[in-house]
């Protein structure tokens, strides 16, 4: 199956639009993750790709020492605001999965809430990640099992994007939710891994007004806007609309259901 994962990372400025409002919609799953962690007072835990500081916040509540990681300063920024705001202290500090700014055996726990998945390459992320953990390190993280409405439409706003030039055709992502790949991945570093499936629910008013919203407020939907002309959007906004109201799970308003997996990973 071709992902379209790399579209999203390699051309979207996740500082742009609003994504506040997608990190909400996205914090059932960054408590879940946070709960599977178990992040222990005095450990030290790295949020990767932190966006606006979801799982940084509940894992500093529980007392870990935390460091947010992300390569957008707006986020950070909104991160840092929202921490301040809860008195809760953490270290925010621009960054990616591929370069981890944090010295070697540092780490208790890294997590990451679909934020690692969108790494340019993935064995570096890993090797990364083993690199900055200490001999009993674990991670925990969370990624997008490619099926649904919301994947579809990621899928042909990809498309759309090759069509008009603005991205590689026939780029493809690794497979973070799939148990073999992963295992490929961390095993040679001592890692166990562990799946769990989970699902994450999305709603509005209509599917007209759950379209509207992520035109408005998704970095990659806001990118998209400013790379296609009005007739390429005008047909992109058309497919994706169709899409929604198909999968509509919910007569008289919207609902859409994406699933996920939590991945555990542990040394020894």
């Amino acid at each position: 199956m071709r992902l379209y994962v790399v579209v999203e990372s390699r051309f979207v400025d996740w500082g742009i639009g609003n994504y506040e409002q997608i990190a909400a919609q996205l914090l059932p799953a960054a408590e879940i993750v946070v709960d599977r962690a178990d992040p222990v007072r005095g450990e030290h835990v790295v949020d990767v790709g932190c966006g606006t500081g979801n799982a940084s916040l509940l894992a500093a509540k529980r007392g870990a020492r935390v460091t947010g990681i992300d390569p957008s300063q707006r986020l950070l920024d909104v991160a840092a605001l929202r921490a301040a705001g809860r008195l809760l202290e953490i270290g925010f500090t621009q960054g990616e999965a591929g370069v981890l700014p944090r010295h070697d055996t540092s780490v208790d726990l890294l997590v990451s809430v679909f934020g690692v998945i969108f790494a340019s390459d993935a064995k570096t992320a890993a090797a990364e990640m083993a690199r900055v953990l200490t001999s009993s390190g674990r991670i925990v993280l969370s990624a997008w099992i490619p099926d649904g409405a919301l994947w579809e439409v990621q899928r042909i706003r990809g498309e759309a994007l090759v069509n008009a030039g603005g991205a590689v055709s026939g780029a493809s992502s690794f497979a973070w939710h799939d148990e073999h790949a992963l295992t490929g991945l961390l095993g040679p570093y001592g890692f166990s891994v562990e799946l769990e499936e989970k699902q994450l629910s999305f709603t509005a008013p209509s599917p007209l007004a759950f379209l509207e919203a992520e035109l408005r407020d998704h970095p990659a939907w806001v990118g998209t806007v400013k790379a296609l002309t009005p007739a390429e959007m005008q047909n992109l906004r058309a497919r994706a609309l169709q899409v929604y109201e198909v999968s509509n799970e919910q007569s008289g308003s919207f609902r859409v259901s994406s699933r996920y997996v939590v991945v555990t990973a542990r040394r020894g």
